[in-house]
């Protein structure tokens, strides 16, 4: 007996942009095992290519990393994302969070923000949360100047693009501090 795919199911196609190749084929596995059609992009230029092409549908799920290799910035995809399809559910994912960042992404079409690690169900439920809820627990608890020294960081990281050399610049501090600074806090 053999099992047919029923024609009138969903079908959930996801767009994943991540330069970390073993990162994006155990994301990739992941999805597909839970039936979603994957496809896979290292970078902006690859995106607007997929975008071009436009042979089926465009996906209805993205998850996109903030920090992509060279200059490129996971924003400006979320942006072109947004901009192609706004009823697209993209996910940003990132080893950087920060406030900024978070704002700016959801500001270009973002639903979800995540700091990794995260897992595959951590994404499934973050495109399940897209539309918000008032029942976040709020805290008591203030900013640390740790916290708002490191949200600044990368406030201007985000600015200039990933850029250290010209953020340390806009900072006023040694590029070798700001490494080392981002080398003690950077999840993995």
């Amino acid at each position: 007996m053999t099992l047919t795919p029923d024609p009138t199911a969903e079908v959930r196609q996801l767009l994943i942009v991540e330069d970390d190749e073993a990162f994006a084929r155990t994301l990739a596995r992941s999805f597909e095992r839970r039936g979603y059609v994957v496809v896979h992009a290292r970078n902006l230029e690859e995106v607007e290519a997929l975008l071009e092409e436009g042979d089926g549908p465009s996906p209805g799920y993205a998850v996109v990393d903030l920090k992509l290799n060279g200059e490129a910035s996971g924003l400006a995809c979320v942006q072109i994302l947004h901009r192609h399809d706004a009823e697209m559910l993209i996910v940003v994912l990132t080893g950087f969070a920060s406030i900024a960042t978070a704002v700016e992404a959801i500001k270009l079409g973002a639903c979800h923000y995540l700091a990794k690690p995260s897992n595959t169900d951590d994404i499934e439920a973050a495109f399940g949360r897209a539309a918000g809820t008032t029942e976040v627990e709020l805290t008591n608890r203030s900013t640390s100047i740790k916290t708002l020294e490191w949200e600044r960081i990368h406030e201007m990281l985000a600015e200039t693009g990933f850029n250290i050399s010209e953020t340390a610049r806009r900072l006023g501090m040694h590029r070798r501090t700001l490494a080392r600074k981002l080398g003690k806090q950077q999840v993995k």
